[in-house]
């Protein structure tokens, strides 16, 4: 045997030994160089929501002290859940590439149906609300019908969508123009007045953080053991720990005030499910296949039709949901459910937290952190008393911002082989 020959393979083991180190010694440190990196490469990810809060939060607070007062903060997470609700269906149209115009005439319709059984036609409670949220599978099911067997785009085919709802909202409604849901029920009380326990709201807290630990250690072992890569326990606790911080620093604040919604619980926990199916079941990653490229996805054997279908079903399912909710908040089913800025808000919270226009890339915190962003400058606005034209203004201005760094993030992944 050669001297060469003797030598692999103990170059072959040390490097074996490197890698190892490698994998296994990359800590808090690690993580850190990692999230540079992603940065520089495009993938910006929440950052730039985060630095979007934190700069709306100093200017306001400096503007008006009350701005960051807990009450104010529990106000704000109550308007955020109606409308951050109906933005969480429009992330699964948009990771399609395709969108959905009339998620604000879908809620008012709910909401005056909801109405009208519960209140009007003497319905119990659950069957009216049952009815309302049926009302957004059909219609969603019709778009899908339209999108998929006639090939009519989903811009088209929701914009008639969106007329065709808001006419049957107002004849359901008739002259009256509004029905006053009882204020003493337990849904009006859910959107307005109830809070959480002081003891569950952090126990809720802790959560993410342990799931965190969870998840990722059962990440890392299977990566090991397919002897790929993996992340270091520090960078992992590391992580978990400050997400616990925040959180349970934010939910002690708030306990100051009022303490944290029942409402706002809800949608974060619709958040937390939709994260859970868009990043670990097979139905999430072919979402994110059909968005990247559905003639790929197609080959590759996945349903396409099945896949925009149940996004169209799910966005006006939520948008319904939405539309009750908003009703439970104001106490009432109006004509003005569902107009406005709801289309608006709806689609510019999924954009500006993170979700891409061109499809294939999102995330259901989107939904929640755009939406805070988009309430936090309606109400800082509203403090300083300042006329609304200015907030569908600083709302239009932030949205074509998101979209500008959507874009030349897509041009840096592109360029670094990450698109």
């Amino acid at each position: 045997m050669s001297q060469l020959d003797q030598v692999r393979p103990e170059a072959s083991r040390e490097l074996d030994r490197s890698d190892v180190r490698v994998r296994r010694d990359e800590g808090v440190s690690g993580a850190i160089r990692g999230f540079f990196d992603r940065v520089r490469s495009g993938d910006l990810g929440m950052l730039p929501v985060a630095v979007g809060l934190v700069v709306i939060s100093l200017v306001f607070s400096a503007l008006n002290p009350v701005y960051l007062a807990p009450n104010n903060l529990v106000n704000l997470l109550f308007d955020c859940a109606t409308v951050g609700i109906i933005s969480l269906g429009i992330v699964c149209v948009l990771m399609l590439g395709e969108i959905d115009l009339s998620v604000g005439s879908m809620s008012g319709l709910a909401s005056a149906l909801f109405g009208s059984l519960w209140v009007t036609q003497g319905w119990p409670f659950e069957v009216a609300l049952l009815a309302a949220l049926l009302a957004g599978v059909v219609v969603g099911s019709i778009y899908a019908l339209l999108y998929n067997r006639l090939g009519m785009p989903s811009f088209v085919a929701t914009l008639a969508g969106l007329l065709a709802l808001l006419g049957l909202q107002l004849y359901i409604l008739g002259n009256a123009g509004s029905i006053n849901l009882p204020y003493q029920s337990p849904l009006v009380m859910f959107g307005q007045i109830l809070m959480m326990p002081k003891w569950l709201s952090h126990a809720l807290g802790l959560l993410p953080g342990i799931f965190t630990i969870v998840l990722g250690m059962r990440t890392i072992q299977r990566r090991r053991a397919a002897n790929l890569s993996a992340g270091g326990m520090g960078g992992l606790l590391f992580k978990a720990a400050v997400l616990t911080l925040v959180i349970e620093g934010a939910v002690y604040y708030l306990n100051l005030g009022r303490g944290v919604p029942w409402m706002f619980g809800l949608f974060v926990a619709l958040v937390i499910i939709m994260d859970y199916a868009f990043t670990r079941t097979k139905w999430g990653r072919s979402m994110q296949a059909v968005g990247g490229n559905k003639e790929a996805a197609r080959r590759a054997g996945i349903n396409v039709r099945r896949i925009y279908a149940s996004a169209f079903i799910l966005c006006s399912t939520f948008a319904a949901l939405g539309g009750v909710l908003a009703a439970s908040r104001l106490a009432s089913s109006s004509q003005q459910a569902g107009t406005g800025d709801v289309n608006l808000n709806a689609i510019a919270a999924a954009v500006i937290g993170g979700t891409s226009l061109f499809g294939g890339r999102g995330s259901a915190y989107s939904a929640l952190l755009g939406i805070i962003v988009i309430q936090a400058i309606a109400n800082g606005l509203t403090l300083l008393n300042l006329n609304s034209s200015l907030r569908y203004m600083i709302t239009g201005a932030v949205l074509a911002i998101a979209v500008i760094v959507d874009s030349l993030a897509r041009r840096s992944r592109a360029s670094h082989g990450r698109a």
